[in-house]
């Protein structure tokens, strides 16, 4: 069966005035990832107000270390996948690593890329006021902004580590300036990772635009998790805000072992699982064989 979905006119898609209300209303603004296409159905199909097509898949879903080595072509061709299984939740792209920090034309022209190829809503990069030249651009020429501050992967070996940040009074009062900064450039949202819930709190009340946490507490107009965290489809490093609601790969594991123990029994594929040829064509074959035979 297809896990394709027809495309209802009656689903409307959500924008950044969705999104805006929401934060006005008090109505909390669920996020998740996707990386490909039938993850972006069940995702979509779930009802997401927003489907984030991270640099995440770098890690769970390339294998780097890092999410440095993502490139933009791969970013392009993940969030093309994505978009073709959406429908409703507003799609954002994460720029990689130096697309976007070296040049600003450069950086208008890659965000470019995620709408006009990749099907994308708008964008997300990480930084704060030093972002902002940037976001600027890249807003004046009509692209939605995420912005995304704290924890930044993207600066993992600047930061030492995937440490926490904002944890002193000067370190939470410098993540204000920057989410003031972002949202006075035209940034829709700011992402806020790895932010003591009270700071996290305090720049939600100060905002206009709504936040995005991820290990930022409760007081963040809307959550974002990697969907293989939750899933429980990726072991090698999991975060101390991830909360787990499933284990797909423990379930994946299995299901792999059983078929490769039918496999090896001679039990799969079973005659229900088979193909066969009518007996009539299988006589004329086989006569046809005897009286010519194939050297």
């Amino acid at each position: 069966m297809s896990l394709a979905k027809p495309f209802n006119k009656v689903d409307k898609r959500v924008s950044v005035t969705t999104l805006q209300q929401k934060k006005e209303k008090g109505e909390s603004i669920v996020a998740l990832t996707a990386y490909d296409y039938p993850t972006a159905i069940a995702v979509d199909t779930a009802g997401i107000d927003l489907i984030l097509v991270g640099d995440s898949l770098g890690m769970v879903v390339l294998g780097y270390d890092t999410t440095i080595p993502v490139t933009m072509n791969e970013m392009v061709h993940h969030c093309k996948a994505v978009a073709r299984g959406t429908n409703r939740a507003f799609l954002v792209g994460d720029m990689p690593f130096l697309s976007y920090q070296v040049d600003m034309a450069e950086a208008v022209r890659n965000a470019g890329r995620f709408l006009a190829e990749g099907g994308m809503s708008g964008v997300k990069l990480e930084g704060g006021r030093e972002m902002a030249a940037s976001v600027r651009g890249i807003v004046r020429a009509g692209i939605p902004v995420m912005g995304h501050i704290g924890l930044t992967p993207q600066s993992v070996h600047q930061l030492g580590g995937y440490q926490a940040q904002g944890r002193t009074a000067l370190a939470a009062r410098e993540l204000l300036l920057d989410a003031l900064a972002l949202e006075k450039s035209g940034c829709f949202s700011i992402v806020l990772e790895s932010v003591p819930a009270q700071v996290a709190q305090l720049i939600s009340e100060r905002l206009l635009v709504p936040t995005i946490g991820i290990g930022a507490g409760l007081g963040c107009d809307g959550q974002v998790l990697v969907s293989h965290d939750l899933l429980g489809m990726y072991d090698r490093f999991t975060p101390r805000f991830v909360k787990q609601y499933a284990d797909l790969r423990g379930q994946i594991v299995k299901a792999v072992e059983r078929y490769s123990a039918d496999v090896r029994q001679h039990k799969f594929p079973a005659s229900e699982h088979t193909l066969s040829i009518a007996d009539s064509e299988w006589k004329l074959l086989l006569e046809g064989l005897d009286s010519d035979p194939i050297q």
